[in-house]
């Protein structure tokens, strides 16, 4: 009997004694909570089992929304031989994880908490011109709201391909594109959205637009080009009779050759396509060969020689009436030609006056020596001079009459010579009007894409 109600009576008191075990476990439980930080119990919750590898939805037939933003910090380098474009952007991504939620009144009204990036589900986003690695640091934290909203804030060095046009260059502006696309999720699992419009979309497409500042280079390539120009075209002012021109041509033309040399490392390459700033030196090169040869040719024109044929008549009707009469040149070819008219005719009247009387008196055919004293004689004057006399004054005259068809000889080789260099004269100028005109020509349609290019 006494065992009986021994057993009674542990049985009424076992499970009295069990449910204050279970309230002082409790209570000792909820005393060492109560002394852990509430980061601490916040971060092992919300980690405690959560699965970083599968995408965080309850119903898998619901996408997960990733929003995008992305701001260009700076413009690292530009690579136009290899069509590279390297930036420097702030990256940043939100998206809602709903494993990630919990009641800020549970833990001391905590609304935001930072997680490490390797302990939670990242989206895979890639941008699709990337070519190379950047130098990016890593940050190893996002931030998580207690509604679920993950933010990943990142810089990123971006190295990627992009379409360079420099044809335009130095005046040209570039458009690349920076593509976020997820590389393994379709649109069915996972959307694209701006943060502003939360429109969502395949794929998510940034495009940076730059332009090239020219200063630099309009000082450092086009402004020499020009004056090396200007040079050319003030030495056409040079006689054009003088071998003066032809040097000062070729040194010109040296000169331009090594500064060619000299920036072509500055010009960009590449195998697209050729910038115009290329085709208007090597035009200048043209331009420059052209003045060359042009010069080479009226010197060689206008150079005085003792066997030059005269001027043809319908070279000098068509240079020397037409062309001269075109470019207003007449008076200043009369008034060129005014002196060795008078000098020649001047020539003419000595010569005749004088030379061919004293040589029809004295020493032609019919008049030697006998019929000079006969007339004489017959005169009434006085006695002729000795005969040794009449002889030496017969190789004088035919000394002097040697000297005058020298002297008619030369002038008329100066009078071909001046014809030539009249003609010469006339189509230098024609040829310098006509390179005048196709340089500012040129110039000016360089100039006026340029400008349009710069302004647009």
């Amino acid at each position: 009997m006494a065992l009986w109600l021994q057993l009674a009576l542990l049985a009424l008191l076992l499970p009295t004694s069990l449910a204050q075990g279970e309230v002082r476990g409790k209570g000792t439980a909820q005393a060492h909570n109560s002394t852990r930080p509430a980061l601490q119990r916040l971060s092992d919750h919300l980690l405690a089992d959560y699965r970083k590898s599968v995408r965080p939805v309850r119903d898998w037939r619901k996408p997960t929304t990733v929003s995008i933003d992305a701001i260009v910090y700076a413009i690292l380098s530009v690579d136009e031989k290899n069509q590279v474009l390297t930036t420097y952007i702030w990256y940043r991504q939100f998206w809602t994880d709903e494993f990630l939620q919990w009641n800020p009144e549970d833990f001391d009204n905590i609304t935001k908490l930072s997680i490490p990036t390797d302990s939670i589900w990242v989206p895979d986003i890639l941008i699709n011109e990337f070519v190379d690695v950047g130098k990016s640091p890593n940050i190893p934290y996002v931030y998580v709201r207690h509604q679920g909203e993950v933010q990943n804030y990142k810089p990123l060095q971006v190295v990627t391909a992009c379409s360079l046009d420099i044809y335009n260059f130095p005046f040209d502006v570039q458009n690349c594109s920076l593509t976020f696309t997820s590389w393994l999720h379709t649109t069915e699992f996972l959307e694209f959205s701006d943060r502003e419009s939360r429109g969502s979309f395949a794929e998510m497409k940034f495009y940076v637009v730059i332009r090239r500042r020219p200063l630099f280079y309009a000082v450092t390539l086009l402004l020499p080009s020009i004056f090396l120009m200007i040079v050319d075209i003030v030495g056409f002012y040079l006689p054009p009779d003088s071998g003066e021109r032809v040097s000062f041509k070729i040194t010109l033309l040296l000169g331009y050759s090594v500064f060619l040399i000299i920036v072509s490392d500055t010009l960009p390459a590449t195998a697209i396509g050729t910038p115009l700033i290329s085709v208007y030196f090597v035009v200048c090169m043209a331009l420059l060969v052209i003045s060359l040869a042009e010069t080479i040719l009226i010197v060689r024109l206008v150079h005085k020689q003792d066997l030059q044929q005269p001027v043809p008549l319908w070279l000098r009707h068509l240079v020397l009436e037409r062309i001269a009469g075109l470019l207003c040149l007449g008076e200043q070819l009369t008034s060129h030609r005014g002196p060795a008219t008078l000098q020649a005719t001047k020539t003419d009247d000595f010569s005749g006056s004088t030379l061919l009387p004293a040589m029809g008196n004295h020493c032609g055919p019919l008049g030697g020596p006998q019929d000079l004293e006969k007339t004489s004689r017959g005169r009434g004057s006085p006695p002729p001079p000795p005969r040794e006399a009449s002889l030496a004054m017969c190789g004088l005259l035919q000394e002097l009459a040697s000297i005058r068809h020298f002297l008619e000889k030369r002038e008329e080789t100066r009078e071909v010579a001046r014809d030539w260099l009249r003609v010469g004269s006339v189509l230098d100028k024609l040829l310098f009007r006509v390179y005048l005109l196709a340089v500012l020509a040129y110039s000016i349609t360089l100039v006026t894409l340029w400008s349009v290019w710069h302004y647009a």
